[in-house]
């Protein structure tokens, strides 16, 4: 579906994910603004047709032109830096971003992480309560928290799996390990086409106002799927302990009822 409204879209993070979205977004005739923090990463956005803007931002203020925020959807594609100092301080700095996006962006979407669930041993889907039990799945959570205050009306949130695809080849997570455990655990991914796919169908569907997992709808085992990737990209083959200990299966009912998309990768 090709837009013809012209809306204009400002993606605050132009990495893996949100770059790959402001493409596809190009291609369908949106008008794409899209930030980075690097000074020399904006003539590569700029040479895909986007428009480039600088944004800084820590957890007390924002450095940015105002006029980025100036849009009808506004995506946050910024996650948590996991291994750093500045974990702790995520939840300010979306507070801040939203902040800036109240009077000036028509509807805000954030991308968020199905790790707002921990591995309780269930199938959780939107209806479920979040109990994360890892650091990052923490400050997820409050990030969400504070949007929810601040847009009790209009508060989008999509929960991405762990995401696969181009330049992230998930043979490389356990290749030539030995022992590695809970084998039988399903696993809980999302390849880049199926994640982009499903914010353009958001926007096509204006379903705003809804939490979303999207998650592949088929879950093989951690070793079967590891194993087979291994295989499939010539690195080398992992061992895994044939054991089943903490999991979770994330599903959707929002995807599938308000947004009507069908999944084009299926994990193997």
């Amino acid at each position: 579906m090709v837009n013809t409204r012209k809306n204009t879209i400002s993606i605050l993070g132009c990495g893996w994910f949100g770059f790959a979205l402001a493409k596809k977004l190009i291609g369908l005739n949106y008008t794409v603004k899209g930030s980075t923090t690097s000074p020399e990463k904006l003539a590569t956005i700029s040479a895909e047709k986007i428009q480039p803007y600088l944004v800084n931002f820590t957890a007390e203020n924002i450095e940015a032109d105002p006029v980025f925020f100036e849009a009808d959807t506004l995506f946050i594609c910024i996650p948590p830096k996991r291994n750093s100092t500045e974990l702790l301080d995520y939840p300010q700095k979306i507070n801040s971003i939203l902040a800036a996006a109240k009077d000036k962006s028509k509807h805000v979407v954030l991308i968020s992480s199905t790790s707002v669930y921990a591995d309780e041993n269930k199938i959780v889907n939107e209806t479920s309560e979040t109990n994360p039990d890892t650091d990052s799945g923490r400050v997820v959570l409050a990030s969400e928290m504070l949007f929810k205050e601040l847009f009790p009306e209009n508060c989008t949130i999509i929960r991405f799996a762990g995401l696969i695809g181009p330049n992230r080849n998930p043979a490389r997570f356990f290749a030539g390990k030995s022992d590695v455990p809970n084998g039988l655990a399903p696993v809980n991914l999302i390849h880049q086409t199926d994640a982009v796919g499903i914010a353009v169908k958001l926007l096509e569907k204006q379903a705003f106002g809804k939490t979303y997992n999207a998650c592949s709808p088929n879950h093989p085992a951690k070793m079967d799927f590891y194993i087979n990737a291994a295989k499939t990209t010539g690195l080398p083959e992992p061992d895994f302990i044939a054991e089943k200990k903490d999991w979770k299966i994330v599903e959707s009912l929002n995807v599938p009822e308000f947004l009507g998309y069908k999944f084009e990768v299926y994990l193997i």
